[in-house]
Formats: structure tokens, C-alpha cells, sequence
């Protein structure tokens, strides 16, 4: 496994993965934030070195993600800039060189809504940049992992799966949000969505290259008509929510996710999430297409029981 370290639950998230670090192999603090070409920020707590340190002991490799929510068109414009992307390809080395890292993971995701007059320009320019970024970290012996969205009949389509595949140590697919915030309520992951995303991965990438991103949290919808906002939720929360409203614990059996309702006051909310026995479901499609590898998100949000149907494969 690897799995994400969220620096909003930093240290419980840290606790966590040193209580389960003989099933990991890559821990990925979630530090830093790609802001403009040139200009990569750090997350509050971002490089603490007695978490880098502890985690090394452990056993673990730390290779940081480098996430960015730029506005619309900005990343675009690095990506299709030679320039402007070798600029950017500097900056993120000198992320991976500030502390003992291991490598880095890249996850860049506003470029996935890009339209159909410029999206191939900036797949060819995103991949130009790992291409380049895998380079220079493979010389200094460090691992490269691109975070990818999953590729369907209509997703997934700006990043590059063969090209990435090629140049990349792993591809981590985030498998979740098959239904998300702005959405009508439904399942975070799907077995049927699973096998989509791996029939076609798996035709493009190696699957020893491959980490499944499993989901540890869900989120919770109002379906009332006068409809208040979608609140996200870990594992923890739902579990503890659907304890103190008496709700029944339903797995569907269609998804391998499992559900519940509740009134809060006269509105009516859905919640869909995924624990250890929804993960238990989806877990032989991976093993279908040759997927062994797996990626958290994120740590402190999960299920423990998770850990064990993990390790029994």
C-alpha cells in the first residue's frame, strides 16, 4: 500500500501510519501546492523533519504531493510553454531536493476540464513535463508517481496513460467520486466502474505500475427539496453520524458501497461512504487485472478494519 498524509490531521495521520507501516511502502504527505511557474508553496507543516525522519525509520519511503487548484487556463498555459514548464520542472526539484525525500508525486487536476479545441496540446505538454520531471528525479535516484484521474468513455481523457506509463515508477488512479459534492447522491466507488477504469488502464500500463487510490471517506447530501450544502465525510464521521441517528447499516450490493439516511430536524440526507467490507467487494476486480498495488486517501479517515482485508489481499 501507499496512502496519502493529510496536513489537516497531521499528526494523527502520522500516528497511523507508523501503527501500520509494515504495510507501506510510500507514505505521501500532502505539503505542497504548485502556484504559479515558477512558485510552489508549502502546506502549514510541510517538511517536518521528525516526520520525515519517523516514517523513514518505520520503513516507509516519503514522497510528498505536489498538488495545484490554479483558475481555469493557468496550468494550461505552463504546460504548452516550453519556457514556462521547464520553469516549472526546476521548481519542483528544488521541492524534492529541500528535505530527504524519496521523490514526488505530482497531482495536478484542474487541466481535466480542458475543452475540446485545446486538450490535446495540454496532454502532450502535461506529459512533456513527467516525461522531463521522472528524468531528472530518476538521476538523482528518487521515485516519480503521477496521480491520475480514471480513464473512461468520458473521463480521464487529458492524461496520457501509455506515455505516463512509460515514464513514470507508479500511476496512482484516484478510483472515487463516482458521485461527489456537486452531484446527485449515489456511490463513491462502483465494482462495474472499477472494472471499466481497469480494462482500460490495464491495456496502456503495466499493472505492476498501477495504484488503485481507494476512498476512506464519503460524502453526505441533502435530498430534501430546499436542498443544503454536501458535506464531506471520513469514515469516522459517517460511522459516528449513522450510530447516533439510529440508522441502519445497508451495503449495496450493486456498488459494493455501503449507505444510509437520516433526518437532521425536517431535512432528509443520504450518506454513501466506503469502509473495509465495501473495499472487501471491490478488491477481486483488482485482482481480475493483475493490480496489487493500492493508495489511501487518505490516512487517520479509515476504516481499521480496512487494514486487515488489505493484508489478506
Amino acid at each position: 500500500m501507499s496512502a496519502w498524509l493529510p496536513y489537516w490531521d497531521q499528526e494523527g495521520a502520522y500516528q497511523d501510519a507508523l501503527l501500520h507501516a509494515d504495510q507501506l511502502h510510500t507514505v505521501s504527505p500532502f505539503w505542497y501546492q504548485a502556484i504559479s511557474a515558477g512558485r510552489i508553496d508549502a502546506h502549514p507543516g510541510a517538511g517536518e523533519r521528525r516526520i520525515i525522519d519517523g516514517l523513514h525509520r518505520a520503513g516507509a519511503e516519503v514522497v510528498p504531493t505536489v498538488m495545484e487548484t490554479m483558475k481555469s487556463g493557468a496550468l494550461a498555459a505552463i504546460l504548452t510553454s516550453p519556457t514556462r514548464r521547464a520553469e516549472h520542472a526546476d521548481a519542483l526539484m528544488r521541492t524534492v531536493r529541500s528535505r530527504d525525500y524519496d521523490g514526488l508525486d505530482l497531482d495536478y487536476e484542474s487541466i481535466a476540464a480542458t475543452g475540446d479545441a485545446t486538450y490535446a496540446k495540454v496532454r502532450d505538454g502535461f506529459t512533456a513535463l513527467a516525461t522531463e520531471l521522472c528524468d531528472r528525479l530518476h538521476s538523482l535516484r528518487k521515485k516519480c508517481v503521477i496521480t491520475v484521474f480514471p480513464k473512461t468513455a468520458t473521463t480521464g481523457r487529458i492524461w496520457d496513460y501509455a506515455a505516463i506509463g512509460k515514464v513514470a515508477d507508479r500511476m496512482r488512479i484516484m478510483a472515487y467520486n463516482l458521485h461527489w459534492s456537486s452531484g446527485e447522491p449515489g456511490p463513491i466507488a462502483d465494482t462495474r466502474w472499477y472494472e471499466d477504469i481497469l480494462t482500460r488502464a490495464t491495456a496502456l500500463v503495466p499493472a505492476a505500475k498501477l495504484e488503485m487510490g481507494l476512498p476512506a471517506y464519503g460524502w453526505d447530501w441533502s435530498t430534501s427539496g430546499a436542498k443544503s450544502a454536501t458535506k464531506h465525510v471520513t469514515w469516522k464521521d459517517a460511522e459516528a453520524l449513522r450510530r447516533e441517528k439510529g440508522a441502519p447499516y445497508r451495503l449495496d450490493e450493486v456498488s459494493g458501497t455501503p449507505y444510509f439516511t437520516y433526518l437532521d430536524g425536517t431535512e432528509r440526507r443520504e450518506v454513501w461512504y466506503q469502509d473495509a467490507r465495501g473495499v472487501a467487494t471491490h478488491l477481486p476486480v483488482l485482482r481480475r487485472h493483475g493490480v496489487r498495488n493500492t493508495a489511501l486517501w487518505a490516512l487517520n479517515f479509515e476504516d481499521p478494519e480496512l487494514w486487515p482485508v488489505l493484508a489478506r489481499g
